[in-house]
């Protein structure tokens, strides 16, 4: 292959990433292991440098910087009131990693077991389970699902509310089970998460992956790097252009580009450089490279419906000292109330409408008063049960506004579209099942007024208008560019985009469907893989 310059005859680069998020900074740290290929990584936000970002409890701060978010909204959903609904998604060094709630879920077997029926060969459950383990650090020690020696470290809660084991004893109450483990040989049942934090600070993919790598000679890092376009030599990605410090480059790749920009960037780029439904692009004014009627659709999110209740005794983290937070977080080596998640506890339930044996609602409990994703604050004391539908069978799709790479995308969730009406009988299911943990003699010390819904009486219409008003997203959009075999994949099982050349797409995008739980983990364990099938190495 003959060698590829960049247009000031700079250093050659094997491979160009497309985003440092939580794929992107497994890939920058596997490929550059081998000091042979040079590898350039092109993220378009900030160094992870904001101190709310490791100060795990910062996490509830993070929502009004929109330096280090995309700070996405949905159109208005017809199904939700016509509300448009706020998709916080994470643009700096460790992309969503960066930002989230750092509860360290993978899903149970029969999730990737169905990738692999649908056509993700590859894909199910004894196949990924090495790249689980290789990934992660566990503070507990290694078994027959766990990693010890991971770059990804995975603790246990150095802080806890006490309102969160509260939430623990009265799930209990009500006949589900206590799980230490929702990544061991069972996922249902009630406990504190498990967290990706290494000594009470945040672990997020840059600071596992991306700051080991960092020195070495053959990785390259540019941040504030826009990329507007994948370039192509005739049906062979060649390359990208990109804006940096108001100056635009194009810079060629030897071998291949990887795009990890994540559920709505990833099929937007594809969309900009031509791959694409063909009549969408050319009402864009987009010369049409290849015709992939799949990218941007099949798109899933976990809808998520909050119970708040006010609480009678001040234990909550609604009127705690910010500044007394920090100082005590750093002046006690990293602990108390700022090594906390804020979702400390939760769990997984099996509803009487389950089709199968995996559990289908998903709970977060948070020791605070949580409305419009901490965005609208509230008067006094409260807590917040959040509750999601693991496996909605609404689709929606991700489409162009324009042909300018600066514009947002338009975001079609299509919340509870679908025809049989089955995920709004599942949130429904979600809320009266937080009420009925609420209700339990666990919380009788705690629980005062109830907010949101404001009473505790509803009935299944009642509480389905709840729904439609109040329910918002979770933060797990997947599918976009799905992985498979069929027409309407996107990439095939190697994730290489179909109709071209020389282009993967390396993200949660390419999950065919929702895993059960939060969507993190396996998104750096498909980047695991990826890095193995790209250097074409076995398990």
């Amino acid at each position: 292959m003959s060698p590829a310059y960049d247009f000031r005859g700079s250093r050659v680069f094997d491979y160009i990433i497309i985003g440092a998020g939580s794929a992107g900074c497994v890939l920058a740290n596997r490929l550059s292991e081998d000091p042979s290929v040079k590898v350039l990584l092109l993220e378009a936000g900030p160094r992870d440098w904001h101190p709310f970002i490791h100060m795990p409890a910062g996490l509830s701060k993070l929502v009004n910087q929109k330096g280090v978010n995309w700070d996405y909204d949905t159109v208005a959903e017809p199904h939700l009131n016509h509300r448009t609904l706020w998709w916080p998604r994470g643009r700096v060094l460790g992309g969503s990693s960066s930002i989230n709630a750092m509860c360290y879920i993978r899903g149970v077997a029969g999730d990737y077991d169905d990738w692999a029926a649908q056509g993700a060969n590859g894909w199910d459950w004894n196949s990924v389970l090495p790249y689980f383990r290789k990934s992660e650090g566990n503070g507990r020690g290694a078994d027959a699902f766990h990693g010890a020696d991971g770059p990804l470290s995975v603790s246990d809660l150095r802080y806890t509310n006490p309102l969160s084991q509260a939430f623990i004893d009265a799930a209990q109450q009500i006949g589900l089970a206590h799980n230490p483990d929702f990544n061991g040989a069972e996922q249902q049942g009630v406990g504190f998460y498990q967290v990706t934090q290494r000594d009470g600070a945040r672990c997020s993919s840059a600071v596992a992956y991306l700051n080991p790598a960092r020195s070495r000679p053959n990785l390259t890092v540019h941040t504030g790097a826009q990329v507007s376009r994948i370039t192509f030599e005739g049906l062979r990605a060649n390359g990208v252009t990109y804006a940096m410090n108001g100056q635009g480059h194009h810079q060629p790749a030897a071998r291949e580009v990887l795009l990890c920009g994540g559920a709505i960037n990833s099929p937007q780029l594809l969309m900009l450089s031509g791959i694409g439904p063909a009549d969408d692009l050319r009402k864009q004014g987009i010369e049409v490279l290849a015709d992939v009627d799949g990218v941007g659709g099949n798109l899933q999110d976990h809808l998520d419906i909050c119970t708040l209740f006010h609480s009678t005794r001040r234990v909550t983290y609604d009127r705690i000292s910010d500044l007394k937070t920090a100082f005590d977080y750093y002046l006690r080596g990293r602990r108390g109330p700022g090594s906390s998640n804020i979702a400390e506890a939760g769990g997984f339930a099996r509803s009487p409408l389950a089709p199968d044996h995996r559990a289908d609602i998903q709970f977060h409990f948070v020791p605070a008063m949580l409305d419009d994703h901490g965005r609208r604050r509230l008067p006094g004391d409260g807590y917040t049960v959040h509750a999601c539908f693991l496996r909605p069978r609404s689709r929606g799709r991700i489409s162009l506004a324009s042909n300018r790479a600066g514009d947002k995308p338009r975001i079609f969730a299509n919340y509870l579209g679908d025809a049989e009406g089955f995920d709004l009988k599942m949130m429904v299911e979600c809320a009266k099942l937080s009420r009925d943990i609420l209700a339990q003699k666990a919380f009788d010390p705690y629980r005062g007024t109830p907010i949101f819904p404001d009473r505790t009486d509803l009935d299944d219409s009642g509480l389905a208008a709840f729904v439609r008003a109040k329910a918002e997203s979770v933060y797990h959009p997947i599918g976009t560019c799905r992985m498979g075999t069929d027409a309407g994949a996107v990439v095939d099982p190697q994730l290489r985009v179909r109709g071209v050349e020389g282009l993967r797409v390396i993200d949660a995008s390419v999950m065919p469907n929702l895993i059960g739980g939060n969507t993190n983990a396996p998104t750096i364990m498909i980047a695991e893989r990826a890095a193995d099938l790209i250097r074409g190495r076995a398990a």
